[in-house]
């Protein structure tokens, strides 16, 4: 296990600056996500984690190890990509094998890890199969193996999931988490699947135009959004703005169209003052519907069109001036026909304060 520490990166392609100013650290065995629109950097950070790319600027560490400048096949990093990057003329065993060939590893060690990677990855009754005899599950398994061979230092991976179907990803994300953890491997992935982060990532960043717009725990970054992009591109929000009443340490009082609310900061580093324009970011889920209003954080209207899905249901809240989306967990569709009145009502905690 090893920390991976970035600072200051800088790159450029041309007059486009794909990386302005990443700084961050990664802990030994942490399995940590980079998150983002296209073209906000991530992809183009992970390979340069992996030595593809030189910065302009800034360093690279490896535990106390500058590798800035060190070559791909110096750095001893297992990569995972998303097309797999298997020869299809050889067998599972050989793929397995190629990395530590290319090393000139003995053939007896070479045949012992390649054992114990497959068997690592559940595969170690495939290994004289050919390539297009596998699912894609199973390919990616393979590659999983073929990355884990090699020992590496670190484990890095570019959307390595998103040529599967929706049950081989929950099975492979799954699968990711465990194998990282049981060898003990500081991980690094990139995808743009909020899910797959949320559910497995011990921490994440998301990138917004080639810098880090928030670091956090999948809870911190989801329940505490610190702007705008990061509210809208983790999960679903409502947006509803505001002026600043008060504000009392964290707590915010936010004068709204929709009536009054009391909501959280989540940036610490921003002071608003009264009077200063707000947006409050209310996740779907957060709502409760009411049949009576609320002094505070209430808001009156009435359903629109509905979705029932079973375990959940999806409503269109009219408000007076905007519709809300409102998900409701073991809904009571007899209650919530259209043009029923109803209040929809959002704890403060649930209610997240962000720059506009």
């Amino acid at each position: 296990m090893i920390t991976i520490t970035i600072e200051n990166l800088v790159k450029k392609f041309g007059d486009m600056v794909a990386l302005n100013g990443i700084s961050l650290k990664i802990e030994p065995g942490e399995l940590f996500f980079l998150l983002g629109p296209s073209g906000c950097g991530k992809t183009t950070l992970l390979r340069h984690i992996a030595g593809f790319y030189l910065p302009d600027a800034g360093r690279i560490l490896f535990g106390d190890e500058d590798v800035t400048h060190l070559p791909p096949h110096k750095r001893n990093t297992g990569m995972m990509f998303q097309s797999y990057a298997l020869w299809p003329h050889m067998t599972v065993a050989k793929n397995v094998a190629f990395g530590l060939e290319e090393k000139r590893v003995p053939s007896a060690e070479i045949k012992q890890r390649v054992r114990t990677a497959l068997e690592s990855v559940q595969m170690e009754e495939y290994g004289d199969r050919k390539i297009a005899q596998l699912s894609g599950g199973q390919q990616q398994r393979i590659a999983l193996a073929r990355a884990l061979v090699v020992r590496p230092r670190c484990l890095l991976l570019d959307e390595p999931l998103s040529n599967l179907d929706a049950r081989l990803r929950l099975e492979m994300r799954t699968e990711i988490r465990r194998v990282c953890k049981e060898f003990g491997l500081t991980a690094i992935y990139v995808t743009h699947d909020q899910k797959e982060a949320l559910s497995i990532s011990d921490r994440m960043a998301i990138l917004e135009g080639g810098r880090i717009a928030q670091i956090g725990s999948p809870e911190d970054v989801y329940r505490r959004p610190r702007t705008k992009a990061v509210a809208d591109f983790i999960g679903e929000t409502n947006f509803i703005s505001g002026r600043l009443r008060s504000l009392t340490g964290a707590t915010a009082l936010v004068e709204t169209g929709l009536g009054m609310f009391e909501g959280r900061l989540a940036d610490p580093d921003w002071k608003p003052v009264s009077g200063d324009s707000i947006v409050l970011s209310v996740r779907p889920e957060s709502w409760e519907l009411k049949t009576k209003p609320a002094v505070c954080n209430s808001v009156s209207g009435k359903i629109g069109e509905s979705t029932y899905l079973g375990e959940v249901a999806q409503y269109r809240f009219a408000a007076a001036l905007q519709h809300l989306k409102i998900l409701e967990l073991n809904p009571r569709p007899s209650t919530r026909s259209a043009g029923h009145e109803l209040h929809a009502y959002a704890a403060p905690e649930d209610v997240v304060a962000i720059r506009p």
